[in-house]
This record gives C-alpha cells, structure tokens and sequence, in this order.
C-alpha cells in the first residue's frame, strides 16, 4: 500500500502526560509508531469485533483492550498495533471518526504500547472522562461513576 500524506494522518495535538521522557522524544516515538490509541468505545465492544474492523487496515500485531484497573472489565478505549506505519496511517483516514456498536470511534496515534497502560487511570478505575459525565450513555456503564456514588445507584437515577 502506497502512503499519501494527508492532515488525516498528522499527529494531533494531544501528548500523554504520563509519558516518561522529553516532548521531543514523544514526537520522535510518534512519527515512527505503528500502534494507534483508539478510544470513545462501547464497554461491550468485544476484541473480535476490534480485529473485524481494524484488520480492513491491514495485518494488525495485536490488539491491547482498555481495562478498569479493578475490575478487569473493558472500560472504553484500546490499542491497536499494526505490523507497519503504512497500514496505521490507513487506519487514521479511513477508521477514525467511523461507527462501532453505535459510537463514533476515535483514533489517535500513541508512542508505542508499555504494559500497564492497558488500565484506566481514573480514581474509580475506569477512565477519567466516565467519573466526571453527567448524562447516561448506556455503552459506558449509565450515569458519570461520581454521580453514580452521590445517588447510590449502579448508573440508574429513580425518577
């Protein structure tokens, strides 16, 4: 597969934080990553239906689920490696801002998977952006988890 260049597959803004080493390294590890975040998932979405849509890219190396830290159930986001940056790039154009299990799907290139970033890095154990939602959303688990708690439900406020 011949690569375009194409704003679709220029890094975005965004930096994780909790890299270990020097902005420019982050850019460096980006610029040459085969491995893509891909986020705003279904809780429900399974790995099969992952390889299903992301294997249309091209050979994928492995897929890494997203899980919350205590529970070790699927928590909306993943990682997908690809065995070249060719096929991510793909990937980026033509995958992301696409449909699964109802949602939109946001992809994003990440520096490359370390164990431990599989788990959610929120207080509750899932992802930040689900402690702090106000509105329901049925494939991430109901209510915001803090909302969750200050109404005592498992994601069902009584009306």
């Amino acid at each position: 597969m011949s690569t375009i260049n194409s704003p679709s597959v220029d890094l975005s803004s965004y930096r994780d934080q909790h890299f270990k080493g020097s902005r420019v390294e982050q850019d460096r590890l980006l610029r040459g990553s085969t491995t893509l975040y891909v986020g705003n998932l279904s809780f429900y979405t399974t790995e099969e239906q992952l390889y299903e849509l992301f294997s249309r890219c091209g050979d994928i190396r492995r897929i890494i689920m997203g899980l919350d830290k205590y529970k070790k159930t699927p928590c909306g986001f993943c990682f997908v490696e690809y065995y070249n940056r060719a096929d991510a790039e793909n990937c980026l154009r033509y995958i992301n801002g696409t449909r699964l299990d109802d949602r939109i799907v946001r992809t994003d290139w990440d520096a490359g998977f370390i164990e431990g970033r599989q788990y959610g890095r929120g207080k509750t154990g899932g992802q930040v952006r689900d402690e702090y939602r106000t509105d329901f959303d049925s494939g991430r688990g109901g209510y915001g988890k803090i909302l969750q708690q200050k109404v005592g439900t498992a994601g069902k406020l009584n009306k």
